[in-house]
């Protein structure tokens, strides 16, 4: 496989030839069918696989508009380089009626239940057994794990550029919680839960009321939300006279507590909640 990302990407985008595009074709079925991977864990660290990274943007570059057929009740139009994935029963996967796409070049291993509307991109790897719900988007090159639960609403955000870049993760058994956003390349350790409405990124830093530390992006490492923490969305006092005499607050996500093996995800955030 290592040939062919070298060989697509040796080649000129406006003038590739059938050959390179054949080529395309056998990285968008390697990663289909998870045997490729736009990041990958090594030792627990999550590092970016950067020529798959620069192979996507190179289909988008190569790519020409084209008219996809949507049935009589739908109009499409996207690069011919970037097809859609349809779906049988066989490959034990729920696409459930109502507007979901899943794009080529996106791993949806068996197990997997699909709610709609849903869009799962491209470079995106969606373990057993997770459940996307209504509204959730699934952006490209993120890496979901096994039995992981994103809610309604949920917005797991892609990372293309720059290539070098890890993509957002969330590992096994973790709980998304509604209307949450986990963006930038955040990591979400195993078995964690976010609660309803929190949005991670790498710019909001994460206050642990456990251990007392402050979460946050590093120069050279992202942010990572550690396993088994329980996050909601919680609030802090802004700086500076104005602020304390309107009573301002600004958004803060915090970690309330840390998940033992006998606690179920959705028990453990209803109690904290409560």
């Amino acid at each position: 496989m290592k040939d062919i990302l070298t060989t697509i990407l040796a080649s000129e985008p406006s003038t590739a030839d059938a050959h390179v595009f054949d080529l395309l074709g056998k990285v968008w079925e390697a990663l289909r069918e998870g045997r490729l991977r736009a990041a990958n864990s090594i030792d627990g660290r999550w590092v970016a696989d950067t020529d798959v990274k620069r192979v996507i943007l190179w289909a988008f570059r190569a790519g020409v508009l084209r008219d996809v057929d949507g049935g009589a009740s739908f109009s499409f139009t996207d690069k011919h380089t970037l097809p859609v994935q349809e779906f049988t029963a066989a490959g034990g996967r729920r696409i459930v009626p109502g507007g979901s796409t899943v794009r080529d070049g996106a791993y949806v291993a068996p197990g997997v239940i699909v709610m709609p509307p849903a869009y799962i991109n491209i470079g995106a790897y969606v373990d057993t057994d997770t459940l996307v719900d209504s509204h959730a988007l699934v952006g490209s090159c993120a890496q979901i794990g096994k039995r992981v639960h994103l809610s309604a609403g949920v917005q797991i955000g892609g990372v293309l550029e720059p290539v070098g870049a890890v993509p957002v993760v969330i590992e096994d058994d973790v709980m998304v919680g509604g209307n949450s956003g986990i963006y930038e390349g955040t990591i979400v350790r195993r078995r964690a839960v976010i609660g309803t409405g929190v949005i991670l990124n790498a710019s909001t830093p994460v206050y642990d009321i456990v251990f007392g530390r402050v979460l946050r992006k590093s120069a050279d490492a992202p942010l990572e939300i550690p396993e088994n923490a329980v996050v909601v969305a919680g609030s802090r006092p802004a700086r500076g006279e104005f602020a304390a005499a309107e009573g301002l607050h600004i958004y803060t996500p915090l970690i309330i507590k840390y998940r033992d093996e006998k606690t179920d995800a959705a028990t453990a955030l209803e109690e904290s909640l409560r």
